[in-house]
């Protein structure tokens, strides 16, 4: 599923985020940086130790929640890792919703500084951070949302998501967003 808007995009797709042909990939990492499982320990293995040896290197006290910084994307076919730290679900009510969306924004951000035209994401906080899935893909595509129309990179937003039910949640989300025709459904404002 993808929504265009001239020449940038959102696409929704099942699969690997290792695979993927993207400047870009978005790791979803704990605060320490030290690794971990699902997508972390997916992008880690497949990447291989260079990364973990730069953000190690570079980012010695980790990063907060709600933030993100970037590495080498090592042996993957990406040109950049993005680690994004969201946050651990507790219920809603500890700010939840704004780390996350500060934790997609800044990604976008270090992307466009980075002159990268393609980024993918995963769905941050949803795995062992347990955030409910529903809610954070409509904030993960809100925040693309309202990127798009005052940024001009990346010109393709990615969520890859590892199977057919997350992916028909995210695919719900996008549709409730922008419709079939691809507009917000609403003002900027309203999203």
């Amino acid at each position: 599923m993808e929504r265009r808007w001239g020449n940038q995009r959102i696409e929704l797709a099942i699969g690997d985020i290792t695979d993927q042909n993207v400047d870009i990939v978005v790791n979803a990492a704990n605060s320490r940086l030290a690794g971990g499982g699902g997508v972390d320990g997916a992008i880690h293995a497949a990447g291989g130790p260079a990364i973990m040896e730069e953000t190690r290197r570079r980012y010695p006290d980790g990063c907060p929640t709600g933030e993100a910084v970037i590495s080498s994307a090592g042996k993957l076919s990406a040109r950049y890792v993005i680690h994004a730290v969201g946050p651990i679900w507790q219920g809603g009510g500890a700010g939840e919703e704004k780390q996350l969306e500060a934790a997609y924004t800044r990604c976008l951000e270090l992307a466009a500084a980075h002159d990268a035209t393609s980024i993918v994401f995963p769905a941050l906080s949803c795995g062992a951070y347990g955030y409910p899935l529903d809610l954070a893909a409509r904030i993960a595509l809100k925040t693309a949302i309202r990127w798009i129309p005052y940024h001009s990179q990346p010109r393709l937003i990615r969520f890859v998501l590892f199977s057919e039910g997350p992916y028909s949640v995210f695919a719900a989300a996008l549709e409730e967003l922008t419709g079939e025709s691809g507009k917000p459904r609403c003002n900027e404002d309203a999203l």
